[in-house]
């Protein structure tokens, strides 16, 4: 027994180091078929290059389905490092009875055929036939050294799989593709391996937060980012499914909604978001390592305020049906996103509520979202269930993500404040309830506006919009789209440098002396 666990730990270590052989493999093609394409008719070659970071091994797969002994290829091409591909000559599909088959295998092009050989011998059986044909040819040790050998070896060998699987476990956890769920009920059903003929590859987790974790993925030759529900937010994971499938919520300051899926069953299910991916992320994590010049802080305000106009607004004649007014209810810099050229889209539908004429809001309940972006109402209760009431908690909020920006602006004549959150400074990094309480609704602060903004007239105006969001009188308070209308003016109005500068550059482009300042005698 001790022989046969030291030649499978031989043969899994020389798997390994074959492994990253063939990771730093520059060259790799494989077999490259898409259905759709076939209809379309676009004209492509049938053979896919593989690109990838250079440390990590590359691999061909292939789906198809088999009905009645006609098969019906879905997808062949590239296939990211997985430790299911590694050392496959040939692409072999080894379920007993897939409803979809799905291969992977090593090579260039191995996947230009593909078979189905599922495996009958069990495992048990494998081990032991495994042990009876090992022999041991070294000679006889004595007992107390061959106790130990065949005592810890094992032992260690064990463990060095088992921590060596839980690695790759939590580094390439491989999701088979499922289907779109076309229903709101979450209840438990077997996942089917294809997402729109699309295999669905999870890559690293980005963030985690209250209602689970965003995975980085990968769906064919693009990345995706998928939000991952517990059972137990189920009520989250739909109506955020809900709010996306409204008509009209397709805009470009809003994140692209790509679909849903179940996995697992019964206790284990889990439910899935999936969106665009934006490699920048949240604005939170984008302001904590950068600061912003002026036109960069009005690109990112002035695109996060039309996204959250469009939300807020209702329009009955659109295109694809009548869009309700939508009202986020947890607006804060985590769930704005930035993309690569710095415009921002709005994300995270978990706790919004659409209103719709002559239907009710349905049951909700007033005091949700963050806390540190609470509007004084909502730590008040004293909210009124209207859809204006809701509206404006949203335009307190947008009033914060403003000072955040105006925090990590170079515009102003002095120096740039470390990344803070809202009343951080006042209350620290952990506020109860009772303490936001006391600031926000019987002291009516508010962050800091630095002196310092002043002497910017572009900052100075937004001070003044930043006010007129937070107001403690919510009917005070500016609508998403006049934020927007302002920010635009603010562009167009503010000097990207200050007048005292200005007047620097004309005297040395010019060469015209000024005129002396008056003496008194």
């Amino acid at each position: 027994m001790g022989g046969a666990t030291k030649l499978a730990f031989a043969v899994f270590l020389i798997s390994c180091s074959s492994g990253a052989i063939l990771g730093r493999s520059e060259t790799q093609q494989c077999a490259y078929y898409n259905s759709s394409w076939e209809k379309e008719r676009t004209n492509r070659s049938g053979i896919e290059p593989c690109q990838g970071e250079k440390d990590k091994r590359r691999h061909c797969f292939a789906t198809w389905k088999n009905t009645s002994g006609t098969v019906e290829i879905f997808k062949q091409g590239c296939w990211l490092d997985d430790i299911n591909c590694h050392d496959n000559n040939e692409c072999v599909e080894k379920k007993e009875s897939p409803d979809i088959f799905f291969c992977c295998c090593d090579g260039n092009m191995c996947n230009e055929k593909f078979f189905f050989a599922p495996e009958t011998q069990p495992q048990s059986d494998q081990h032991h036939s495994t042990a009876y044909t090992t022999s041991n040819p070294f000679p006889q040790k004595p007992p107390l050294f061959s106790t130990l050998l065949y005592s810890l070896v094992p032992i260690i060998g064990l463990a060095a799989v088992v921590l060596f699987s839980f690695w790759m476990w939590r580094h390439h956890k491989l999701a088979y593709p499922a289907a779109l769920v076309p229903t709101h009920d979450p209840g438990p059903s077997p996942p089917s391996p294809l997402f729109g003929h699309k295999p669905l590859q999870l890559i690293e987790v980005k963030a985690r937060g209250r209602f689970g974790c965003v995975w980085k993925a990968q769906m064919i030759n693009e990345y995706v980012a998928v939000k991952i529900f517990p059972i137990q937010d189920k009520l989250s994971w739909q109506n955020e499914y809900e709010i996306y499938s409204v008509s009209g919520m397709k805009h470009e300051n809003i994140l692209h909604f790509i679909g849903v899926e179940k996995r697992n069953n019964n206790l284990d299910l889990e439910l899935w978001l999936i969106t665009a991916y934006h490699d920048k992320g949240s604005l939170t994590d984008y302001l904590k390592a950068n600061v912003v010049s002026w036109n960069e802080l009005c690109l990112i305000a002035q695109t996060a305020a039309r996204g959250l106009s469009y939300l807020h607004e209702d329009i009955p004649g659109h295109r694809d049906g009548h869009k309700p007014s939508i009202a986020h209810r947890d607006i804060k810099s985590k769930n704005v996103l930035l993309k690569s050229n710095l415009t921002a889209c709005i994300a995270d539908f978990g706790l919004a509520l659409k209103f719709e004429a002559g239907k009710s809001a349905g049951d909700t309940h007033g005091q949700v979202g963050t806390r540190r972006y609470m509007a004084p109402e909502v730590l008040e209760g004293a909210i009124n269930f209207q859809r204006d009431s809701f509206l404006r908690i949203d335009m307190y909020a947008f009033g914060l993500v403003l000072w955040e920006l105006a925090a990590r602006c170079t515009a102003a004549d002095g120096p740039v404040d470390e990344y803070m959150l809202p009343f951080e400074e006042e209350i620290g990094q952990h506020p109860s309830l009772e303490d936001m309480q006391e600031v926000v609704v019987h002291k009516k602060l508010r962050p800091c506006l630095r002196d310092c903004w002043q002497k910017h007239t572009g900052l100075t105006m937004l001070c003044e919009t930043i006010e007129d969001c937070w107001d403690h009188e919510a009917e005070a308070r500016l609508s998403a789209g006049c934020v927007e209308e302002r920010i635009g003016q603010m562009q167009r109005q503010a000097p990207l440098i200050g007048p005292e500068e200005i007047v620097t550059v004309v005297t040395m482009v010019t060469n015209v002396d000024l005129p002396p300042k008056e003496s008194s005698l």
